[in-house]
């Protein structure tokens, strides 16, 4: 049984404004298990910052517990050492150093000896495609390698929880597949991954679970491909290369499909396979099932508890 790598359980935050007192996080429970993408949703002002920050031990929780690999980082320093963050973008690096000195300094600040720290970074670079830049002030780097370095500086310690923020944002096509397999392949050596973002698309493709948070509170916690069957439709679209021919057509509209031009609707999934063998032989384009995505299930969970 995989090993749950963070817990936090009833997190409440409060913060005093104009004399009163507004609850920024109202009773957030979670837990990631090594080898496991959580995606942290939520529209700005939900109070995910501030819970991030809670389970990063940078602010104090009202009321409520986090561990980290079973420590708790708010009283004990070492549960640090199991954490590495990537937060809001690559502010993680200095710019006027370079890769490898960027590396290696974070390495020893996290508590490796100098000659741990060296080899650590030359496999990191190695391994982020980073080599040939090692030399190079940060500043002068792309967009992808800063955002790469970025992560690579917060796995220098071999931490076993990653919090990473927007991971993606403002990157080209290439290197924004260059990341995802990344994230893949740390999650998939045993890490556990906290993934923020605004690009849903991404989520989706990345997590294993999704917790959503609105007005403090988190709304739905589920895994990614269960959450989109529950919000996906039954129906069937068929496209076709050619128009149908009249003899077809009328014996297909029999069965309870719904013709238009090349496109076929199927309302129920019991007539796929009747309707398949009907259109034996002609050349399909496309077969599709009206299938929900992540953007559409946020906005409508969001949208239903502010009407709420």
């Amino acid at each position: 049984m995989a090993m749950t790598v963070l817990e936090a359980h009833h997190l409440r935050k409060s913060y005093w404004s104009q004399g009163k007192s507004i609850a920024a996080v109202q009773n957030v429970s979670l837990s990631i298990a090594e080898q496991e993408v959580l995606a942290f949703l939520g529209p700005n002002g939900a109070g995910k910052t501030t819970t991030i920050k809670m389970l990063a031990g940078l602010i104090l929780p009202d009321a409520g517990q986090v561990r980290i690999a079973g420590r708790d980082p708010h009283h004990d320093p070492k549960a640090l050492r199991s954490l590495g963050a990537v937060l809001e973008g690559n502010r993680n690096l200095y710019w006027r150093l370079n890769p490898l000195e960027n590396l290696e300094y974070f390495g020893v600040l996290r508590g490796l000896s100098p000659k741990i720290a060296r080899q650590r970074s030359q496999r990191l670079l190695e391994r982020f495609g980073l080599v040939e830049k090692r030399r190079s002030l940060v500043q002068t780097l792309s967009r992808g390698m800063q955002q790469k370095l970025a992560i690579a500086v917060a796995l220098i310690h071999d931490p076993q929880l990653l919090l990473l923020d927007e991971p993606t944002l403002g990157l080209d096509v290439e290197a924004t597949e260059s990341v995802k397999q990344l994230v893949r392949e740390i999650a998939a050596e045993g890490r556990a991954i906290l993934l923020t973002t605004h690009q849903l698309h991404i989520a989706e493709e990345l997590s294993d679970r999704v917790a959503i948070m609105n007005q403090g509170k988190i709304i739905v916690e589920e895994p990614t491909a269960q959450l989109i069957r529950q919000f996906s439709g039954t129906a069937y679209t068929v496209e076709l290369e050619q128009a149908l021919d009249l003899e077809r057509s009328q014996r297909l509209r029999a069965l309870g499909a719904v013709i238009h031009h090349h496109r076929l609707y199927l309302p129920k999934p019991e007539l796929l396979y009747p309707v398949l063998d009907l259109l034996n032989p002609l050349p399909i384009v496309r077969l599709e099932k009206d299938q929900a995505n992540l953007t559409d299930i946020f906005l409508k969970l969001v949208r239903e508890e502010k009407n709420t």
